[in-house]
């Protein structure tokens, strides 16, 4: 999902006014929102299940780039050598 901040931008003032209605639309249309504060982005709200969504697609591409890093510096390991550390 590509995100576009031109499309779902909302000052504080009018956030203030009725939270309920921000926090449902994220929920609704799994699209975060930019929060302005005098015409300038100062945070984003986003719905729970998409941020819990990105970090794990984040941990996980942390874990892929280490492990390549790891393959490059010869540090890897056998698949029975694994199994015995994890008691497999």
């Amino acid at each position: 999902m590509s995100i576009k901040f031109s499309e779902e931008i909302v000052s504080l003032s009018d956030l203030k006014v009725n939270p309920g209605k921000f926090v449902n639309r994220t929920k609704d249309n799994k699209r975060p929102i930019l929060l302005t504060n005098r015409g300038r982005g100062v945070a984003v709200i986003q719905g729970l299940e998409e941020f819990e969504n990105m970090q794990e697609e984040r941990d996980f591409m942390k874990a892929v780039t280490q492990g390549l890093l790891e393959i490059k510096a010869g540090k890897e390991q056998t698949l029975d050598s694994v199994k015995v550390k994890l008691g497999l």
